[in-house]
């Protein structure tokens, strides 16, 4: 059976990508807000029939595509953001010639668990 991956993370390389992955997570809460507080002042100012441009659109362009810029890193690497709220993030890994996720929530000092690729967290188990 093929493969649903072609990255596969050992514990020791999910590991180092850490600090990384909790950098990112916490610049995409920053930029959710930044552009849930612009999509508001840009609504509000298209209802009173404003013209927008300039430096207020070119922000928001900015702001969204450095969120986007984000999630690529996730998707290059092929590792799977879950829940951004809650930090949830899984590594592709091979466990006993099965392909697993090895399961992550920010907060967690390191990786202790992983689950099937169809289970999600609630199916999680100890490493």
């Amino acid at each position: 059976m093929p493969f649903r991956f072609t990255k596969h993370y050992t514990v020791a390389e999910a590991q180092a990508l850490l600090p990384a992955v909790e950098s990112w997570l916490s610049e995409l809460i920053d930029l959710r807000e930044a552009i849930q507080k612009m999509d508001q002042g840009l609504e509000s100012r298209l209802r009173l029939g404003a013209d927008l441009g300039g430096n207020t659109v070119n922000d928001h362009t900015r702001t969204v595509a450095r969120f986007q810029g984000i999630l690529s890193e996730f998707q290059s690497r092929e590792i799977q953001l879950k829940d951004l709220d809650r930090g949830l993030v899984d590594f592709p890994h091979l466990r006993a010639g099965m392909e697993v996720f090895l399961c992550w929530e920010q907060g967690d000092e390191d990786i202790d668990y992983w689950h099937d690729l169809d289970s999600g967290f609630a199916g999680r188990e100890p490493l």
